[in-house]
């Protein structure tokens, strides 16, 4: 590095700032350095692949200033060019967002080239320049974006939904990778408004690559409220819970679309693949509660796990919950488990039972105890 005054902070410490959120990770820009000088001077390359070094003290992340050239398909197919000669200014134009596109100097002073200071106090999610279009990586941070700042009421720009309506007639959708999907969706799923996400993505006709059942269900227009059962069930889950994998459930339970099908495209770990093949397995079910007998819940409640820990049982009674069409017996459910684990074991080794024995008493008291309940 030549001095302190060609190092910036950049991007999301910059924009969180500004609207009055604690910052997290803070990310820096360096001008006009080279690799070997960032060695020279402590800093651990991140990649060695990529400018990207770790500070030797604080083990924030420094980038050199960068410009990219799209040469090929995909959000990989980009040369790099990081010399020395590379700008600020040209470092963040490769940005996403307005917002993301700011920096600080060393003094503190805001540079903003794009105008993202007020982008933000107008609530617009902007594209920087028309390279927008040459990542498709960027539908789908858009409406992470959406999903986070949804509370302060941010919407995509006009011009910005039309170069993503533009991306997804091109195809740019296809070019996703299901893994990388999955990293910008589970992130938007934690977020306070996630079905911004979607709402997004339905506007500008992406949501049909993923999700065609869900899309199916959402009124065309530019991120207008809708009424989709499988939204619904979303916003009823995220006020129950704030797990991103049981808001996932009870969107995915809701859409129409088939388990395999949807997890597959949308690049859904294994473990999670086999909790949503088992909620649709049991909402079946549990969507005839009113109709089953006690024998019929207690084998359901075994099937629920509502004998283990770790809270499986009420993980799924909260995606149940959240179903249009909930039953109103789920309240009954959970009151017939309660009663069920107060059967005290101690009464049984009083008996003198232990081992397999006591496993199988206990077990067949529990059932005594619901189906008598319900």
């Amino acid at each position: 590095m030549r001095n302190e005054r060609d190092t910036y902070l950049v991007g999301g410490a910059v924009r969180d700032e500004l609207l009055g959120l604690s910052v997290g990770e803070r990310d820096w820009v360096v001008v006009g350095s080279t690799p070997e000088a960032m060695r020279a001077a402590g800093f651990r390359q991140a990649d060695p692949e990529f400018p990207v070094f770790l500070h030797p003290e604080t083990g924030e992340e420094y980038a050199l200033a960068r410009r990219e050239t799209k040469v090929g398909e995909g959000y990989r197919g980009f040369v790099v060019d990081a010399s020395p000669d590379v700008s600020l200014e040209e470092d963040l134009a490769r940005r996403d967002l307005t917002i993301n596109a700011m920096a600080r100097d060393a003094e503190g002073r805001l540079i903003d080239p794009f105008g993202g200071e007020k982008d933000l106090a107008e609530g617009l999610l902007r594209h920087v320049t028309p390279a927008f279009v040459e990542d498709p990586v960027r539908l789908l941070r858009i409406a992470r974006f959406a999903a986070r700042f949804g509370p302060f009421g941010f919407r995509v720009a006009h011009d910005t939904h039309r170069l993503m309506k533009r991306m997804v007639a091109d195809g740019l959708m296809r070019e996703l990778r299901p893994q990388r999907i999955w990293q910008e969706l589970h992130k938007a799923l934690g977020y306070a408004q996630p079905w911004r996400f979607f709402e997004v993505l339905a506007a500008c006709g992406g949501l049909a690559e993923l999700l065609p059942g869900l899309a199916a269900q959402m009124r065309p227009g530019h991120g207008a409220p809708v009424a989709a059962p499988a939204i619904e069930a979303l916003k009823r889950v995220s006020a129950l819970s704030e797990d991103p994998d049981e808001r996932v459930l009870a969107l995915l339970l809701a859409s129409g679309d088939a388990p395999d099908v949807a997890a597959q495209r949308l690049g859904m770990p294994p473990r999670l693949q086999q909790r949503l093949t088992q909620a649709r397995e049991l909402w079946s079910q549990v969507r005839e509660l009113d109709r089953l007998s006690g024998r019929e819940v207690a084998d359901l409640l075994e099937r629920m796990g509502s004998w283990r820990g770790g809270g499986s049982f009420e993980a799924l009674l909260r995606v149940f919950r959240a179903q249009p069409g909930a039953p109103a017996r789920l309240d009954d459910l959970a009151r017939v488990r309660e009663q069920a684990l107060a059967v005290d074991p101690r009464a049984l080794q009083a008996r003198g039972l232990a081992g397999r024995a006591l496993g199988e008493a206990l077990a067949h008291a529990r059932r005594e105890a619901i189906e008598t309940a319900w």
